[in-house]
């Protein structure tokens, strides 16, 4: 009998340890999945950027973003991919920004902007070749729900 009680109480704690053990896990899934949920970036915000250039001068835009913006802007932690266009007979130099949230896009532009270097850069390279850029459009673009999220590259 005390044979039989022993093995009843051996199947038990086995029992128990399994039951504790499928406890845990669950719960420990639970909470991952609520970690996981909690932690889920929202999407980037991405502000796109619209110069009207001038064919006679626009090697000189081109230089100064070149040599000079993408550089104070990488110091201010833009993360940038640029392009020029055509449009009708207007030549476009197009970018876009991948900003975290609104917030964090205001205060690093007004980091750029506060930039002395940067001001002095505009001003000298405006004596030298003019007028770089006629009408700019800037438009701050939230991805839809349904868009496949891409990510800007260095």
């Amino acid at each position: 009998m005390l044979c039989a009680s022993k093995s009843r109480h051996d199947k038990m704690s086995v029992l128990i340890s399994i039951l504790i053990l499928s406890f845990v896990s669950s719960a420990h899934a639970q909470t991952a999945a609520a970690l996981a949920r909690s932690t889920v970036r929202q999407p980037a915000i991405h502000q796109l950027r619209i110069y009207q250039i001038f064919d006679h001068n626009k090697q000189a835009l081109h230089d100064r973003f070149r040599d000079h913006a993408v550089r104070i802007m990488k110091k201010c932690d833009f993360n940038v991919a640029m392009w020029e266009s055509k449009r009708d007979e207007r030549t476009e130099f197009v970018y876009i920004l991948e900003w975290p949230d609104e917030q964090t896009m205001k205060a690093r532009w007004a980091q750029f902007m506060a930039d002395k270097e940067w001001s002095d850069i505009k001003r000298e390279s405006s004596k030298v070749h003019g007028r770089l850029v006629g009408e700019i459009q800037d438009r701050t673009l939230e991805l839809t729900p349904y868009s496949p999220r891409t990510v800007l590259t260095n």
